[in-house]
């Protein structure tokens, strides 16, 4: 009886395994995910009101920044769609112009973007599309006593759209990228200017913390420009991110802006075992 179903179960796993193979080496050609992970160095410049006013709130210093990119076809409007997920996490230390104190800074990024992809010439693919943003971070400043600190939390819809070109330098094949994600809708947090983050928490001020963001209290932009590049079995990324951050909610002015230049590595594989790909031509890239 346990031999016979033994037999059972044995047959059941080649049977498994040999409609994997039939997928896998049939007509249908798998997605492959295109990630790339990014290290960066560059200058910042953060103004916040609600820590320092007047004309001394302007900040300037430099930042470190990690990135994490993944994008893969989906099955989408005929498989026309692509998806992006992007993690970025950078710090910064900037000083005011007198140098007499110190914002320290940190945020997380996470977005999530669907792209319709157009492809009017071999070597061109036009991305268009929508992303959901969110964004969490802190500001310190090292000179205030009753508000060192204020937090930066928002959430947005974004208008996304990206180019990637496929040239070569002689006989360095190169593929270039060029985006922009810009927020058109969202919800963010503020407190009210001069208002302490005690009243919120602990006397339950919190009327009007929370607002809805648009271009008529918000612009943002974030710009991406990447080069990519053999060497050897590697493949390398160039790039630089440029943000641009500013609001005007609750009485307080603040804007976070940065230059950041990039380099890292990038793999194509397929997410079945994590299989990095021996042959291009037998998968689908969203990206090349």
């Amino acid at each position: 009886m346990k031999n016979s179903k033994f037999c059972t179960l044995a047959a059941m796993l080649m049977m498994s395994v040999s409609l994997f193979a039939q997928n896998t080496d049939g007509d249908e050609v798998p997605f492959s995910i295109n990630a790339s992970t990014l290290f960066g160095v560059g200058g910042y410049n953060i103004q916040d009101t609600y820590l320092t006013p007047g004309e001394h709130a302007n900040y300037k210093g430099a930042g470190l920044r990690i990135l994490n990119e993944r994008m893969k076809m989906t099955h989408l409007c005929d498989e026309k769609i692509s998806r992006q997920q992007i993690i970025s996490a950078d710090m910064a230390s900037t000083n005011n112009g007198g140098g007499t104190a110190t914002d320290f800074a940190g945020f997380v990024d996470y977005s999530l973007a669907y792209h319709y992809q157009f492809q009017p010439d071999p070597q061109l693919k036009l991305l268009a599309g929508a992303a959901v943003h969110a964004m969490g971070g802190f500001i310190y400043n090292t000179r205030n006593g009753n508000n060192p600190a204020t937090g930066k939390i928002d959430a947005d819809l974004d208008i996304s759209a990206l180019g990637i070109w496929q040239t070569r330098i002689g006989k360095l094949p190169l593929v270039i990228r060029l985006q922009a994600d810009i927020p058109f809708a969202g919800v963010l947090f503020s407190p009210h200017y001069g208002q302490s983050y005690y009243e919120i928490f602990n006397l339950g001020n919190n009327s009007g913390i929370v607002k809805f963001s648009s271009f008529h209290n918000k612009l943002a932009m974030k710009n991406y420009l990447t080069v990519d590049f053999p060497i050897s079995k590697v493949t390398m990324r160039l790039g630089y991110i440029g943000s641009w951050y500013q609001s005007d909610v609750n009485g307080i002015h603040d804007h976070i802006i940065s230059h950041s230049f990039m380099v890292g590595f990038v793999k194509e594989f397929i997410s079945f075992g994590g299989r990095h790909i021996k042959n291009p031509d037998q998968y689908r890239s969203a990206f090349y």
